[in-house]
This record gives C-alpha cells, structure tokens and sequence, in this order.
C-alpha cells in the first residue's frame, strides 16, 4: 500500500528513482531464484513489473511451467523468453544483487535502501517519507 503513495510523492515528480534489486532467499524460497530469472526475462521483453506482479499474486504457484504459462498470458515471444530463462541469462546479475544487499545489512524481504538507509520489512508511507526528505533537503 505504500509504494502507490511513494510514486505519486517521489517518483512521478522526479525527485528519486526506484531500482528493483533481486534478493533470492531460496533456502526459504526454492522458486526465488528461478522466479528472479524468469521477471528478468520478461523484462527483456518489456514485460518486468506485469511478470512480477502475477507472481506476488500467485506466489503458491511459483514453477517452471507457471513461468512459462504467464509470459504466454502476457504475449511474450515464448522463444526469447525460454531461450533467456533456460539459459539463466541473468543469474550472475542475481548473484550480484544478493551479494550487494548482504553487504548492505539486508537479511529479509521486504527491504529498502535509501541512499545507503536500510529500511527494513514493510513499513509505512510516513516512515520512507521522513527517509526521504531528510536526503532531499540535505542537498
């Protein structure tokens, strides 16, 4: 409920930018990382945030064929997609970005860095607002 109150007050105005870092847990998550590979995938595709979306929805659902099924309801090319997550184009970029969040402090998801500040789990809007306009008005 709080990232809709972010863009309008943050983003849309151009006063930050959000970046999406994966953060696999997969000894909690056996699916996290195919998952994490399969929205990168459909992000290719310009598809991102829909394939990321469908697997929040779904989450009890999260498997190779469902990946499959919903780039198909999302009218990807089912060939790029495939060939991209089969290959596990984007696994070493994943990799990545768990290691940057260990290295940051984050040990759970949800999790947020705003301008090195870990905020921690999901939290209300006021509490990335004060993060917020703390940096905004030191310069």
């Amino acid at each position: 409920d709080t990232l809709p109150s972010i863009e309008q007050t943050y983003i849309k105005t151009g006063k930050v930018k959000l970046y999406f870092k994966d953060f696999p847990l997969d000894s909690i998550h056996p699916h996290a990382t195919p998952a994490a590979l399969a929205t990168r995938c459909a992000g290719e595709q310009g598809k991102f945030w829909e394939m990321h979306n469908l697997m929040f929805e779904n989450q009890q659902s999260l498997s190779t064929a469902s990946y499959t099924r919903w780039a198909a309801q999302l009218q990807l090319d089912a060939a790029k997609f495939n060939d991209c997550f089969t290959s596990q184009k984007y696994l070493s970029a994943v990799r990545k970005d768990l290691l940057e969040g260990q290295q940051a402090g984050v040990r759970g998801t949800p999790a947020f860095l705003i301008n090195g500040e870990l905020i921690s789990g999901a939290q209300p809007f006021p509490i990335f607002q004060q993060a917020i306009e703390k940096i905004l008005a030191s310069g």
